[in-house]
């Protein structure tokens, strides 16, 4: 298809293309009723029709629907530009009908709203704004001109003109209405499933990163044997070959490779292939494992641990969950994104809950977008104009995504997050004075994340050492 032709669909295309079979299904039904109505209106209440062209409208619609069910495969899906044509022409064909029947006399004028409707969920905006005037005009246009509806006396059936006024109104009023709402409605679904896609996509790295540690420490373990049996081996050629130097030379380089293989192992993983203690670790150790890919990016990150009133002063080990890690690692990056210098990490336990709180001493979130941080596609994070913040955050959209999967994951693991600054006069937490930018506050109850007692406690078990 030419570029000029479908350049102004491509604004806000939908990714969910509906099938053509479905709508030749609808089409179908409006057939079926259409014939219906007619019918109905000349044999039971004998009403004067031009039934020539009605039956040349609705023919017209039945050879457009055997012609796509021949011309088209089952699985045939329309693209952004042929849904339109679809629903233009089901608009047209409807509105012709109406014209031949009373226009706004005719009660069956409140179907128009559904080609409306149809694109307000289907379409991009430009589209939908397109049938959606086309609607107001052809409604506009049929309550000046249409033919009047006879009965079999010849008198004619008509409406008064303040009702007439009164459907054109509300027929105005229903297609803005539900054409709008429609549309936010489907654009919101249409992006939270995308944000949804992204937060999966997220996770699922996350886990293969996880998954990947495991099948490292079992490499170790299943390789150390065969690396002690090649040492050997070598070892007991080097004193076979003393008398020929070129051969113990190669047993050499065999036995400093095993060696090497051996040390490459170790660096990469030391537990054996189901270590508990890679399921598991201080809470200290995931905020680090967290923040490591952030704290060489010029800021300073603090860490701090301490235990609440009457808690434990031992620090809890938790459980290493991909979402949990993920997330944390959103919110230290946002942290350090928007951070002048410093960001601080700083953790508290009791024996209910855990919580971390990330704190910068940025500028703080904005008041005006503050209660809708966690929602995908938020475009302005602080109150600073777009170019500057993009400026600040090279490499990022800055659409609220990362806040978005980062707030998903963690309260899939049973948290729940809180956002606010630190200035802010309505908060009774005690904040130092130079943390005075944003504050994210994660909690979990104790019991969800716990790895040694709660619901997800790991049972204790010996890890297989390596033997190499």
């Amino acid at each position: 298809m030419p570029e000029s032709n479908v350049g102004i669909w491509r604004g806000q295309e939908r990714s969910s293309w509906i099938r053509l079979r479905t709508l030749i299904l609808l089409r179908w039904v409006a057939i079926a009723g259409q014939i219906g109505a007619i019918t109905a209106a000349q044999r039971m209440y004998h009403l004067q029709l031009e039934l020539a062209l009605c039956y040349l409208a609705i023919g017209i619609s039945v050879a457009v629907n055997i012609s796509a069910m021949f011309l088209f495969p089952e699985n045939k899906r329309l693209s952004e530009f042929e849904n339109f044509l679809m629903v233009l022409y089901d608009l047209l064909q409807l509105a012709f009908l109406l014209y031949l029947t009373g226009g706004l006399n005719n009660p069956f004028a409140l179907l128009l709203l559904a080609p409306v409707t149809i694109s307000a969920n289907v379409l991009g905006l430009r589209a939908a704004l397109i049938v959606g005037g086309t609607a107001i005009l052809l409604v506009t246009l049929l309550a000046q001109f249409n033919l009047p509806l006879r009965t079999a006396e010849g008198f004619i059936l008509r409406t008064p003109e303040i009702f007439i006024f009164g459907n054109w109104a509300a027929i105005i009023i229903a297609a803005a209405f539900m054409g709008a709402y429609s549309f936010r409605i489907n654009s919101e679904m249409q992006t939270m499933s995308e944000a949804l896609s992204a937060t999966h996509m997220a996770l699922s790295r996350e886990q293969k990163l996880t998954d990947l540690g495991g099948v490292v420490a079992a490499a170790a373990h299943e390789l150390g044997t065969p690396l002690a049996t090649i040492k050997l081996t070598s070892s007991e050629l080097i004193e076979e070959l003393q008398d020929q130097p070129e051969l113990r030379e190669d047993a050499e380089l065999i036995r400093q490779q095993a060696d090497r293989c051996r040390d490459i192992l170790r660096d990469m993983g030391r537990a054996g292939k189901d270590d508990l203690h890679l399921r598991q670790a201080p809470i200290s150790a995931v905020l680090r494992e967290a923040a490591e890919p952030h704290m060489q990016r010029g800021k300073e990150i603090h860490f701090s641990e301490h235990p609440g009133e009457g808690a434990n002063p031992q620090q809890p080990a938790i459980l290493r969950l991909p979402e949990v890690i993920h997330g944390l690692r959103n919110l230290i990056q946002n942290a350090v994104d928007f951070a002048d210098a410093n960001v601080w990490v700083e953790m508290k336990w009791t024996d209910d809950q855990i919580r971390v709180r990330i704190i910068d001493d940025g500028h703080g979130f904005p008041p005006q977008v503050i209660g809708r941080i966690g929602d995908p596609f938020v475009r302005r994070r602080r109150g600073e104009p777009e170019a500057h913040a993009s400026t600040n955050r090279p490499g990022y959209e800055g659409m609220g995504l990362g806040l978005f999967i980062a707030k998903t994951l963690l309260e899939r693991s049973g948290a729940s997050l809180s956002f606010f600054n630190g200035l802010d006069p309505y908060r009774t937490v005690p904040i130092r004075p130079d943390q005075s930018g944003a504050i994210v506050q994660v909690t979990w109850p104790r019991s969800k994340i716990d790895a040694q007692r709660g619901e997800f406690a790991l049972s204790p078990g010996a890890n297989r050492p390596i033997e190499i």
